[in-house]
């Protein structure tokens, strides 16, 4: 189901809620508290609800060690659920109108972030905050690239050397409609029903992309994110990453739901995760920290930001452009990050 189907399904829901459970705001007051013992207040309250539940796109490779380093700071058990984006949003919804409101935070894709706002499942401490990006940018195998061959424009992944040694991911619409209208709608399609003729090689999954790219299956990918060619090229994988101009970056956030059971703990969550601890931790999950004040060679160039609420407004059309260029008609299917 996408975003925006689910989006549809969460307007059913709340006409099917009660009118004072859409309007309760039971944490309001705590969540925008400002006060000079705004810390203290929050840590102590969390210490009495002893845990917090969150739903999450990151991966338990990624989001396993920060539970950790949440309890060991905090003392506070951090429980995850975690699954792709779209996946978070449906069980947010469902859970909602069944009178369910067991989450007490999430952190997730900015575009699902902004359909929870919209359909009032979170609560105002920032409605949500971006504290990670997903770059999209190019990768190649350096055993089967030469260095003068890898491409320096989006103009050059038409190459002819590329015809069917080129990979795709599967649900990259967002990149897709950003990259459309930044070089004009009519140049912007032009380019891509030309990349649809190069017989691109279309998987589901970055981390897989970056993977197939590692093993030398597909020689350049054009869409990946940039972290997860980092991470192989650490290791010593014949792969390497380029950001060509213009770079979008997919905003991910953390947010705190409007009625969760413990929202101390909530807070505390959302607190740790925009904190230069959290966000060195997401560095060294070499991933990209959305601080300025991390330095990281994965955000060290320019770059533009996907915009989640044009995502969600525009999401029909540019997944059915999509779906007829790259996927044969087929519904897209997306996996967690």
């Amino acid at each position: 189901m996408s975003v925006r189907a689910l989006v549809a399904l969460g307007m059913a829901v709340l006409l099917t809620w009660a009118a004072p459970s859409v309007g309760q705001s039971p944490h309001r007051d705590l969540y925008m508290y400002k006060g000079a013992d705004r810390d203290q207040r929050v840590l102590q309250g969390a210490k009495k609800e002893g845990q917090v539940l969150v739903y999450t796109s990151l991966n338990l490779k990624d989001s396993v060690p920060i539970a950790e380093a949440f309890e060991k700071k905090y003392g506070v058990t951090l429980q995850l659920w975690r699954s792709s984006s779209e996946k978070v949003l449906q069980r947010a919804l469902t859970e909602a109108r069944a009178g369910r409101f067991s989450v007490d935070a999430f952190e997730l894709n900015g575009p699902e972030l902004e359909a929870m706002y919209r359909e009032g499942l979170l609560e105002e401490f920032r409605h949500y905050a971006a504290d990670r990006f997903n770059f999209f940018t190019i990768a190649y195998n350096t055993n089967l690239v030469k260095p003068n061959e890898v491409p320096n424009s989006y103009a050059d992944l038409l190459h002819p050397r590329w015809v069917g040694r080129l990979g795709i991911e599967a649900g990259d619409t967002d990149w897709f409609g950003s990259i459309v209208k930044w070089m004009g709608e009519d140049k912007g399609l032009a380019f891509f029903r030309k990349l649809s003729q190069m017989k691109p090689q279309i998987r589901t999954g970055h981390t897989l992309m970056a993977e197939l790219v590692a093993s030398g299956e597909i020689p350049l990918a054009a869409t990946i994110y940039n972290h997860n060619a980092e991470r192989l090229l650490v290791n010593g994988a014949p792969v390497k990453w380029k950001a060509l101009t213009p770079t979008f970056g997919r905003p991910n956030g953390v947010a705190v739901a409007r009625r969760a059971q413990r929202p101390h703990a909530a807070l505390l969550f959302a607190d740790f995760m925009l904190s230069l601890e959290g966000q060195r931790l997401i560095q060294k999950r070499n991933r990209v920290p959305a601080s300025d004040k991390i330095d990281s060679n994965l955000n060290d160039f320019p770059y533009e930001m996907i915009d989640p609420v044009v995502v969600l407004d525009e999401a029909e059309k540019w997944e059915r452009i999509w779906s007829e260029l790259f996927l044969k008609g087929q519904a897209i299917k997306r996996e967690s990050d």
